[in-house]
């Protein structure tokens, strides 16, 4: 029977490090996510001027 999770251990048995990616993987990794949060921060700024614009000065003669 084999199990679903992966092999079992023993107190004695270190872990599977299992993937270590390369220096260079890892610098692309952090490329991409730095580019991810920069899109992310560039999308939510675009929304806050459109609402803003949308908005015009009549959000200050609404009534109270």
């Amino acid at each position: 029977m084999s199990s679903a999770v992966g092999p079992r251990r023993g107190a004695g048995e270190e872990a599977d490090e299992g993937f270590v990616p390369s220096a260079e993987q890892r610098r692309r990794q952090r490329a991409r996510s730095w580019a991810i949060a920069l899109a992310l921060g560039a999308l939510v700024v675009l929304f806050y001027v459109v609402t803003i614009v949308k908005l015009g000065s009549n959000v200050m003669d609404r009534p109270l």
